[in-house]
């Protein structure tokens, strides 16, 4: 359930299907108690989704069989055991998928001809994922990174490995002709090949990077290459071999200190587009914004959630349950910002307390 959901993935997700593509969300839980309840409430929506395609006349039985299979088969992926804040499964004709969220959904099941993306587009945002390339003179391994956790990537040529035994070694040592690792040839020839495949990934997946290794790793990379200009170093040796908790808390001060910094940034945004006019904040008011492609920089505490109903053009405060109810708008301006083309970054709960909790650039 924890596989790097990239722009392709989404992408994917996104393109129509047959009717009927079915979408469950449901809100787990990390700890106990919270969690006792889960996996009977994803059986209850699991069952109500099987019956509204029983119901539903558009869909055939014969189709209505394949799908409720299909949920069959996700609910037995379903790990609630190491479960985070929330759930999506899609099915639909011949597939299904199951992806864990490390954010908050509302319980729904939705019956489409696409699958409902809004959550698991937030939840990307809101991650901010991003690459380590670790590197040492035999291993070069590549790292999808979130907040939460580093999984290996294993395609698109990674891991690089080779055999750093050189069969003239002991003729060459005899004539002082010896050179140290990362300075013969063949170690430059490696990490080329390295910095080849980097460029691969980085062009079709965009991330910050960060780059780890011995000062002499990432010293030898730096001249071979160029995949890796503008990455943040990590000089910390041995861990090219893994494992993913050791990568993970090795990266952890920097992806702090990037926080930090991009939150800072945001705000003066903010800051110089409220001078300049171009601004918005609230609720309603971003909204409007983001229905009309305007906004540039959407800003929004992470943990913000908000139920409301469309009330004459304007979104009005409303309790989950209530007819036209939104319990996720805030997943779906994220969503139609994205679409837009906006830069979308998720600030620490009080950072926009003064603003709605959610606030944007505008482009004009």
């Amino acid at each position: 359930m924890h596989r790097s959901l990239t722009s392709s993935t989404l992408a994917e997700l996104r393109r129509p299907r047959p009717y009927p593509a079915v979408t469950v969300v449901l809100p787990t839980h990390r700890r106990e108690p919270d969690n006792a309840q889960d996996p009977v409430r994803l059986r209850n929506l699991l069952a109500e989704a099987k019956e509204r395609l029983r119901a539903d006349p558009a869909v055939t039985a014969e189709r209505a069989a394949d799908v409720s299979g299909r949920l069959d088969k996700a609910l037995e992926e379903v790990d609630l055991v190491h479960a985070e804040d929330g759930l999506v499964v899609l099915a639909a004709p011949g597939e299904h998928q199951v992806w864990s969220l490390a954010r908050s959904v509302p319980a729904r099941v939705v019956l489409a001809d696409t699958f409902l993306t809004r959550n698991l587009v937030a939840a990307r945002a809101a991650e901010r994922p991003y690459w380590v390339l670790a590197v040492s003179a035999d291993r070069v391994t590549l790292w999808s990174g979130t907040p939460e956790r580093v999984t290996e990537h294993q395609a698109d040529g990674f891991p690089l490995t080779r055999d750093l035994e050189d069969p003239d070694a002991q003729r060459k040592e005899r004539i002082g002709d010896l050179p140290s690792t990362f300075q013969d040839e063949q170690t430059r020839t490696f990490l080329r090949e390295a910095d080849q495949a980097l460029t691969a990934v980085l062009r079709a997946e965009p991330r910050a990077l960060f780059v780890a290794g011995e000062a002499a790793a990432l010293s030898l990379l730096d001249d071979v290459g160029s995949a890796a200009d503008g990455a943040t170093p990590i000089r910390h040796g041995g861990l090219a071999q893994g494992p993913a908790n050791a990568v993970h808390e090795a990266v952890r001060p920097a992806l702090a200190q990037r926080a930090e910094a991009e939150q800072a940034a945001a705000l003066k945004e903010l800051d110089g587009a409220q001078g300049r006019k171009q601004y918005a904040a609230g609720l309603d008011e971003v909204w409007q914004n983001a229905m009309t492609d305007r906004v540039g920089l959407l800003a929004v505490e992470d943990s913000y959630r908000a139920t409301v109903r469309d009330h004459g053009g304007h979104l009005v405060p409303a309790e989950s349950g209530d007819l036209d109810a939104r319990d996720d708008i805030v997943d779906e301006i994220v969503e139609r910002a994205l679409d837009g083309g906006a830069e979308v970054r998720f600030l620490t709960e009080g950072a926009l307390a003064d603003r709605g909790r959610i606030a944007a650039v505008l482009r004009y």
